[in-house]
């Protein structure tokens, strides 16, 4: 229920009537013992919940939707901005003819010393019809024993062939290559790739997880906290590797650059779709039992921070649309796919104008695979929407299978990497290489005084979009219940509950200087709470004090895990952070089991600033003020986040950054934690967005300020931020000062 703060009009008649009252405690919104009804205080958000389709009622809608879902993975997966592709240098060698195809050894660098290993599949020369360039598809295996070199045992092959879910007892066992050969066989080139970690992949294992060795602030390893700083996951390697083989596919002189395809099942499915998300070039598409409501994909190389805050695969996977997508289910986490998910793909299709080009076969006869069924399934996709030409049914044959030896890159002529382009050495060689890449691009972007903004807030300001996820004016329908007001000698203080559509609540504090209000509100943010306005009297702090002399009316929250949001007695303490199962090996560990499902705790109370300046914006009685923004006390870089998001609806900001830094922070559970914070140019990257605003920054020395400085030259403000060290004592006395200032 809405309720108006009283207009200024009622507001001395008030503070007649109440003065015989006094607050004996720190004024309260909530009874002592009871939490706000807040639904960030529930669980986590985990990959086994229940992840819907995000509906959407227009085309233009859609297309909005897609281009922030598509930047939000690229960001997720350490893409944005998307790295240098350098030369490949592919290597092709020890061809071996079978009947109707033939199968040569691959590899090439992804990056500079970092090899993609694969068996690339071609039809018989002149089985191509009217087109001398043929189709081409590109095959991630999956989480399946032994990757491209997998085959069942003799009890797995009798059970798959008395199922009916493979055909031969030869190829049979060989599921992954039957998919290859029987795409070759239709006259398709393709490229089956490893995993990381899996069969020729040798440099980095496929899940090295947690380690202390790796959790360094100089040249440190994937799972570490500098590493997720930077958005450096295995996920992404696995994704640029997945790019990488697109482009060496998309290389070779007989493939038609507009008949391309990906298909994958499990794990390769993800790659899949994933890759359908963040490239264009794709033709079709066909994931294998991994899209689903359900359970998101247990990998690390499924997951990554950001990635499901606000989605789920049914959403990822419609970034393929238009383009033609086909899937299957199966009795695992896919089985209910036909009625959650398959339906709301449809009618995104339909909605496009292109309702043929979206199937959901769901096998549910069959437990979690790739058989000769889906295969079925997938090949008869392929033929009609890579133009294959061939009758349908499409029917398999048997065929030769090949042995691991045959099948492995590495010969004597041509060995794998060296020990030194193996293990931890080599893994930190990958991620400086990502290092040095991304900041080289993104300090390009950094304006100097000549140059516009528009590229930093592309890349710096596309970054932090993602990483906030929400901007002023996204807090949803607000409504506030006014709790009590109590009349001083010169102002009148009230709390009361802001409530927002997203179900968060937050305990208020008012301070209102009554007939003396100036049109002006101040929202002062300290960590340790809103009380934290008030002296152990209650009185107004002095620089709270010289606001309201002012005429400054003056607002403040408790921020998540502040204030109300603990328990009697207890004190905030570190931010929560779960890993993947129940006894956790060290890969279970990995943060993106929390951050890519759950905004950070740092994120979470930038939200809440935003909804108090919602709040101001939007309540009838204040909508027309000027508001001001204030951190102290810790929570400076939290409100120079939020000031980020704000654009037109803050005036004056005024800051205590205490010289912090993200880059400083080695503990995934530390508050402050933010994934990504360091990639995209720390404490100074979120000042600099900042500009043209009215800035003072306390707590810093103007020679860590030239990427901000040079914002502000750019955006023709220079004079409008205001960089001090923190002053002796207090800094409250120093921002009412400037905020006073005319």
């Amino acid at each position: 229920m809405k309720r108006p703060l009283l207009p200024p009009t009622l507001l001395a008649s008030l503070a007649t009537l109440f003065l015989c009252f006094a607050v004996a405690a720190a004024p309260r919104a909530l009874p002592e013992g009871n939490l706000p009804a807040d639904n960030r205080l529930g669980a986590l958000r985990t990959l086994d919940d229940y992840h819907p389709f995000h509906p959407i009622d227009s085309v233009d809608a859609w297309n909005r939707r897609a281009a922030d879902l598509r930047r939000q993975t690229l960001v997720a997966n350490g893409l944005w901005p998307m790295p240098a592709r350098g030369p490949l240098e592919p290597v092709i060698h020890g061809k071996i003819a079978r009947e109707g195809y033939s199968v040569e050894k691959v590899y090439f660098q992804s990056l500079p010393g970092h090899f993609v290993t694969g068996s690339l599949y071609r039809p018989e020369p002149g089985s191509s019809r009217d087109n001398p360039r043929r189709p081409a598809v590109l095959s991630p295996h999956g989480h399946w024993g032994g990757g491209r070199f997998h085959a069942f045992s003799d009890e797995e092959l009798r059970r798959e062939l008395e199922t009916g879910a493979e055909l031969f007892e030869r190829g049979g066992r060989h599921p992954l290559q039957a998919r290859c050969v029987q795409l070759a066989r239709m006259g398709c080139v393709v490229f089956h790739y490893d995993m990381i970690g899996y069969a020729d992949s040798v440099q980095i294992e496929h899940r090295p997880g947690v380690r202390d060795e790796m959790n360094t602030r100089e040249d440190w390893g994937y799972f570490s906290p500098a590493a997720e700083l930077h958005l450096q996951n295995m996920m992404g390697l696995q994704t640029w590797n997945s790019i990488r083989a697109l482009d060496f596919l998309l290389s070779l002189p007989d493939v038609d650059p507009e008949r391309i395809g990906v298909t994958g099942a499990s794990g390769g499915g993800t790659q899949t779709f994933i890759l359908g998300a963040v490239d264009g070039r794709p033709s079709a598409l066909f994931p294998a039992v991994m899209v689903s409501t359900a359970m998101q994909g247990g990998c690390t190389c499924e997951n990554a921070p950001y990635l499901r805050i606000g989605a789920g695969n049914i959403d990822l996977a419609a970034l393929a649309a238009p383009r033609p997508l086909g899937l299957t289910g199966a009795d695992d986490w896919t089985k209910e796919i036909e009625t959650k998910g398959a339906p709301d793909l449809q009618n995104l299709y339909a909605m496009l104008g292109h309702p043929g080009r979206f199937r959901a076969a769901p096998f549910l006869q069959f437990g979690h695979n790739y058989n000769a069924v889906s295969r079925q399934a997938m090949c008869s996709w392929f033929n009609q929407h890579l133009g294959l030409g061939r009758p349908e049914p499409v029917q398999e044959s048997d065929y030769q299978p090949l042995s691991p030896e045959e099948l492995s890159v590495w010969t004597n002529e041509h060995p794998k990497p060296s020990e030194d382009q193996i293990g931890a050495g080599h893994e930190r060689a990958v991620l400086r290489w990502f290092t040095e890449d991304a900041r080289r691009q993104i300090h390009a972007s950094v304006p100097n005084q000549e140059d516009g903004l528009d590229a930093f807030r592309e890349v710096t300001g596309g970054g932090w979009d993602v990483i906030l996820g929400r901007s002023a004016g996204q807090s949803g329908d607000l409504s506030f219940d006014l709790v009590e007001k109590h009349p001083r000698d010169a102002h009148i203080l009230m709390t009361g509950l802001i409530s927002n559509s997203h179900g968060e609540q937050l305990p208020a504090l008012f301070l209102f200087p009554g007939e003396r209000w100036n049109q002006r509100v101040t929202l002062w943010i300290d960590l340790r709470g809103k009380s934290s306005i008030l002296t152990e009297n209650d009185a107004p702090i002095d620089g709270v004090q010289q606001l309201l002399d002012r005429g400054d009316a003056v607002m403040s929250v408790d921020l998540l895990s502040t204030g109300e949001f603990l328990a009697d007695g207890e004190s905030a303490g570190n931010a929560r952070i779960q890993g993947y199962g129940n006894e956790q090996e060290a890969w279970q560990k990995f943060a993106g089991y929390t951050f890519g499902y759950n905004p950070p705790l740092f994120c979470r109370r930038v939200h809440d600033v935003l909804s108090a300046v919602d709040f101001v914006r939007t309540h009838p009685d204040w909508k027309t003020a000027r508001v001001d923004l204030v951190g102290v006390h810790g929570a400076g870089p939290i409100v120079l986040a939020a000031r980020s998001r704000c654009g037109d609806a803050v005036d004056r900001t005024a800051v205590d950054s205490g010289g912090f830094r993200f880059a400083s922070l080695q503990r995934f559970d530390d508050p402050f934690f933010v994934p990504g914070s360091v990639k995209y140019l720390d404490l100074p990257g979120l000042a600099a967005l900042c500009a043209p605003a009215d800035l003072l920054l306390l707590g810093e020395e103007d020679s860590g300020m030239d990427l901000v400085q040079r914002s502000y030259r750019a955006s023709g403000r220079p004079d409008a931020l205001r960089v001090e060290a923190a002053p002796a004592g207090n800094s409250a006395g120093r921002i009412a000062e400037w905020l006073s200032r005319p």
